[in-house]
């Protein structure tokens, strides 16, 4: 039987992992990147835990149960044949069906992809609610294209991937890239080539099966979370100053909350630059943000031009000075030095509504400085939550308040926050909250693996 005294130190285990691990798939440097930043704070508790290594449950844990890729054919509106890859990564299907987002965006590749997929392991694991971890899309880019197009786009990817899905299975939601109007395209071709009408895909309409407050879920749960983790120091958001990356959903939807609960939002970015509004975004500017990216798809240097503040393109928000950083854009968006600039300028609380946006190097200097950090995994699990609540309401036949739905969403991200404090809770009273989402988020899943025998 192994012994902690045959045990390699911490560091070893993790460069042992990690090598094997890379020596298996060289190339998937983002998968990699957020297998080392779980198994790094995972090994001393394994160490003291030798039962998970003797069951090889990390083993397991990173190789998905399932990979799918096809092709995915489709024509323009010019008559033109296009033909995209298309892909679903079933990862973990221990605590429940595989749950998970849809990207369409030409950087989709399968690391990409199953470092999404391994992040949605432990974040759907830490909701509590039953859903496994699966992640999925395709190297389609909707910008530019007519409804038609992506309507065309979304009947040939949905006529493959409805093969392996079901509201028992797999059940996608949507992601960068996938919206509103993918997931009706798709759940409508979902519909005609299974005959059938159930929550197989979650985001859907209000009007038919979605739930109130899906589009404002991440967004909003960052924010209680983050909420959380000022009430440990005495604080709350109001009168202090938020920095937000992003413009899309995540990001304006922290904002609403943010507003609503007395701060002042003074950044928003998109894939050209930043913005800077030393006076504040109010619910007037915000109202003006959505309707430009929203509606008019434009770009967020029209806010500068209408406001007269300050523009940076090609740049991140990081050096400007603020209290909470919320980055709410992309994955490596905030870098060692992003990290040192914010520390530096006072910045005290970063909270992640897009997943996996901080470097290791970052992480390792809030660590450092011990400042309140949350990984994605726990603080934008609201997003997946919510959509946790509308798989409930689907299977009920029934649909909650959007106050009863917000309630439920509060509490969920409350109970992930307790959860987080109390694994990650250090001797010197500091919440390593990255410590606390990993040890919280692989228990369950790896005592469910352990306890159905070795599938």
């Amino acid at each position: 039987m192994t012994t902690t005294a045959t045990l390699p130190s911490p560091t070893k285990l993790v460069d042992e992992f990690m090598s094997k691990l890379s020596r298996k798939d060289p190339h998937e440097v983002e998968f990699h990147q957020a297998v080392h930043e779980v198994v790094e704070s995972l090994a001393p508790y394994l160490m003291a835990h030798p039962q998970y290594m003797k069951e090889k449950i990390l083993e397991r844990m990173t190789e998905p149960e399932r990979v799918i890729q096809f092709r995915v054919p489709w024509m323009d509106d010019r008559g033109n044949i296009h033909v995209n890859r298309g892909f679903r990564v079933e990862m973990n299907s221990a605590i429940g069906p595989y749950k998970g987002g849809l990207r369409f965006h030409p950087s989709v590749n399968l690391s990409i992809l199953k470092f999404l997929a391994f992040e949605q392991t432990f974040k759907n694991s830490l909701t509590d609610l039953p859903m496994g971890a699966g992640k999925g899309g395709s190297d389609f880019d909707p910008k530019g294209k007519t409804d038609a197009e992506v309507m065309r786009f979304c009947q040939s990817f949905m006529t493959e991937l409805s093969r392996h899905i079901g509201p028992y299975t797999d059940v996608p939601a949507g992601d960068i890239g996938v919206g509103g109007r993918e997931i009706g395209f798709l759940f409508g071709q979902y519909k005609r080539l299974r005959n059938e009408f159930t929550g197989t895909l979650t985001g859907k309409g209000v009007e038919w099966g979605g739930s109130l407050i899906r589009p404002e879920a991440t967004g909003y749960g960052n924010v209680y979370f983050a909420r959380e983790m000022l009430k440990t120091q005495g604080k709350d958001f109001n009168g202090l100053t938020v920095s937000i990356s992003g413009s899309g959903n995540v990001a304006q939807f922290s904002a609403e909350k943010v507003i609503e609960l007395g701060g002042k939002v003074i950044t928003f970015s998109d894939s050209s630059g930043y913005i800077y509004d030393p006076a504040g975004i109010d619910s007037e500017k915000l109202e003006y943000i959505m309707d430009l990216k929203n509606n008019r798809r434009g770009r967020i240097k029209e806010y500068a031009e209408k406001y007269g503040v300050k523009y940076v393109p090609n740049a991140r928000p990081w050096a400007e000075k603020c209290d909470v950083a919320l980055p709410s854009a992309t994955e490596n968006e905030i870098d060692e030095n992003d990290a040192r600039m914010l520390i530096e300028n006072g910045c005290f609380c970063v909270a992640e509504g897009a997943n996996m946006p901080s470097t290791t190097e970052a992480i390792h200097l809030y660590l450092k400085h011990k400042i309140l950090y949350a990984p994605g995994k726990a603080s934008n699990a609201g997003g997946v939550a919510v959509s946790g609540l509308e798989m409930t309401q689907n299977s009920m036949r029934l649909k909650w308040t959007r106050e009863e739905v917000d309630q439920k969403l509060l509490q969920i991200m409350q109970n992930i926050h307790h959860t987080c404090v109390k694994y990650g809770k250090q001797k010197d009273g500091f919440v390593n909250y990255e410590v606390g989402a990993n040890i919280g988020g692989f228990l369950k899943v790896a005592n469910s693996m352990m306890a159905q025998g070795l599938v």
